[in-house]
């Protein structure tokens, strides 16, 4: 049987599963059989192992209730659950193929035992039919014979059954995935249409935060004089490493959500420090008009 869980998935649903509420290592153990409809479940060995190596980075934690310990997701195991959303839902998919997979091989081992017990039964029924002819041996042997063709015939139609319930749910789960996405791109356009509220309602800053967010682009007329409280570091000297902390995801409209973010607290936090006056309200102009038009430029030439 191929593994159920590729190198690192197993630990990524027992988050999910905590995430969905705190449980103790029998429940998880348990809801992972469900899950599989029966069809694979996961030894002690291999679930508890697994949750003291969460609770040791700090992923999850555990309380002791009736002499049992009860796990419970922290903020730092939501986060990576985050981080990884798109790899969940991967994962979900996974898990149906695996029972698609795991149901096609009970239906070949069945019909595999249901022949071979044909098979004995008709030698056996041979056998004797040759010494004692149609006596009552031959007619329990037939009696048997038909036991087993309707036990194989009551197990085909289970694992047909459980094909057919893991196919809709992997088609279900690849709704949801499309949905997701969708859902992403609305919010990513959403807090888009938001930082262009603030660009219209922020200081000057903006506009040297926005060159170096764009690799320092400059308007015209811009930066020759700069108000005497500009910081002395200048934007543009650390534009090329600008939110380099920010790891790439796999998902690159997460990716641009999160660089939004950044850019409108480093926009804030630089307007509470230094100020905002007219001047710099019509430089942050001059630069956001340059910013916007590279980034729809960025964004419309590709598909």
């Amino acid at each position: 049987m191929p593994p159920v869980f590729a190198h690192g998935r197993l630990r990524l649903y027992l988050l999910k599963l905590l995430d969905e509420a705190p449980r103790h290592g029998y429940e998880v153990i348990r809801l992972l059989e469900e899950r599989f409809q029966g069809l694979y479940a996961p030894s002690a060995g291999t679930v508890y192992p697994r949750l003291s190596k969460l609770e040791a980075e700090g992923l999850v934690t555990h309380a002791t209730e009736g002499g049992r310990k009860v796990y419970s997701i922290t903020e730092a195991g939501r986060a990576e659950l985050a981080d990884r959303s798109g790899e969940l839902a991967d994962l979900e998919l996974e898990i149906r193929d695996s029972v698609t997979e795991l149901a096609a091989e009970i239906r070949s081992d069945v019909r595999g035992a249901a022949g071979d017990l044909r098979r004995e039964m008709r030698a056996a029924a041979s056998a004797s039919a040759a010494q004692v002819g149609e006596d009552d041996s031959w007619q329990a042997a037939k009696e048997e014979l038909r036991k087993a063709r309707q036990e194989w015939k009551e197990q085909a139609r289970r694992a047909k059954d459980e094909s057919r319930r893991a196919r809709e749910e992997a088609q279900a789960a690849r709704r949801q995935a499309r949905e997701a996405q969708d859902r992403a791109r609305e919010e990513v356009q959403r807090i888009a249409g938001q930082l262009q509220e603030q660009f219209a309602k922020s200081g000057g800053v903006l506009g040297s935060l926005a060159g170096a967010w764009l690799g320092g682009a400059q308007s015209p007329g811009a930066g020759a004089d700069r108000p005497s409280d500009q910081p002395s570091d200048q934007p543009s000297d650390r534009a090329s490493g600008w939110a380099a902390d920010l790891s790439a995801t796999g998902d690159p409209a997460r990716d641009l959500d999160r660089l939004l973010d950044r850019f409108r607290d480093e926009v804030r936090d630089a307007a509470r420090d230094h100020g905002v006056t007219a001047a710099r309200v019509a430089e942050a102009r001059d630069h956001l008009a340059a910013a916007a038009a590279r980034l729809s430029a960025t964004f419309g030439s590709r598909p």
